[in-house]
């Protein structure tokens, strides 16, 4: 087949500025693009090239400020050379689908939804309609989040389908491994957490994401135990550093625990792999319906234990007591307490959860296994 990956205006490919979509993209791409004929495009940036070839996949890349103008021109071009798609692929941007389809009308259309982007407000009525039609399939990053798109458009049912993210299974390390053992000593000395019980946070530093919430959990599990330390890798948004209101509170609030909670910042996405190493326990903290964090996947990569929150599509992969500890009173810090505290003083019930975490995505969550299923969605109809 020949394949078109339209990404979003956020970020560009490969993910040298981060972003789940972007790494989604370049994870399945040399899967999809050893198969297929695969044009990525993608938003310009100073440090890549607007048009290259990699491995045999094209990149075009167009600026941000007319991104969705400059694609369709781009597509209305290639169409009147003679060139044309089976299959294209818009991420997380349903509404933009109309645009493409004019310029190329031919191809199959497949769009893909990481965050409720049919719910009101980000979609009219009609467009989301239409868009459906359009579409010969709906890519839900979640279950969670394809329920949000049925119940808005039950028109939608036909042809919604989750595909969940993953990992490159290469790049996480399992932490009982003797090169993950070299990898975290060097880190843990990097960071000065040697001899400590690290309580690992990865996300932007937003109060969705709870990391307030996490804070105040590990001040309180601090007040018993002494080796606890809290890391927190992440900044405002992917690679800004600007520290806005809401970071410098947690700063303040961290305040009081001194040494023990510690902030990194941004770290480029080619070094979170091995930046999980420097966990004891993960935790992800979310306050919202969150789509599905992607940090479930490298966190079990890694083998970590899990705590999670059931919000949104957390707890489709998580289950509770099988491969991580899921929390119903997300917004209460005693709740998370209560769950590291159990952790800490159960070291082989931590190591079991994140034994069956890593056999879970070794199963089912490589990024050869969701190219596999993006696959199959492009597919055309048997009955047609």
């Amino acid at each position: 087949m020949k394949i078109a990956f339209i990404c979003t205006e956020m970020l560009t490919v490969p993910p040298i500025r981060g972003g789940a979509i972007q790494i989604l993209i370049n994870g399945v791409t040399p899967y999809i693009g050893s198969r297929h004929d695969l044009t990525i495009f993608c938003i310009t940036d100073p440090d890549l090239p607007n048009r290259e070839v990699v491995d045999g996949v094209k990149y075009i890349r167009i600026p941000r400020e007319d991104y969705v103008n400059g694609v369709a021109k781009e597509l209305s071009r290639q169409r009147a050379g003679n060139q044309k798609y089976d299959v294209i692929h818009v991420f997380n941007r349903p509404k933009n689908v109309p645009a493409y389809k004019a310029a190329m009308p031919n191809a199959r259309f497949v769009v893909s939804c990481h965050n409720e982007m049919f719910r009101e407000g980000k979609i009219t009525p009609e467009v989301g309609r239409s868009v459906i039609k359009m579409v010969h399939k709906i890519m839900s990053i979640s279950n969670y989040i394809g329920q949000t798109i049925i119940s808005r458009f039950p028109s939608a049912k036909g042809k919604v389908k989750t595909v969940y993210s993953g990992i490159n299974l290469q790049h996480y390390k399992p932490i009982w491994t003797p090169e993950a053992q070299e990898l975290r000593k060097e880190l843990r000395q990097k960071y000065g957490v040697d001899n400590k019980k690290v309580i690992l946070f990865v996300g932007r530093l937003s109060k969705t994401k709870g990391p307030d919430v996490l804070i105040k959990a590990v001040e309180q599990v601090s007040s018993i135990r002494k080796d606890v330390v809290l890391v927190i890798i992440g900044s405002k948004w992917f690679h800004n550093e600007q520290l806005d209101e809401y970071g410098a509170s947690l700063r303040q609030l961290a305040k009081s625990l001194g040494d023990r909670v510690i902030f990194t910042g941004f770290v480029p996405p080619s070094e979170i792999p091995v930046h999980y190493l420097l966990g004891d326990i993960f935790v992800c903290s979310s306050q919202w319906q969150e789509p599905l964090a992607r940090v479930h996947f490298e966190a079990m990569g890694a083998g970590l234990p899990i705590i999670t929150t059931n919000r949104g599509g957390n707890a489709e992969i998580i289950k509770p007591n099988a491969n991580g500890i899921v929390i119903e009173d997300y917004s209460n810090p005693g709740a998370f307490e209560k769950a590291i505290t159990f952790l800490l003083s159960n070291p082989d019930e931590a190591l079991r959860l994140g034994k069956a975490g890593r056999a879970v995505v070794e199963s089912n969550f490589g990024f050869e296994h969701a190219a596999k299923r993006l696959e199959n969605l492009y597919a055309p109809d048997k009955s047609k």
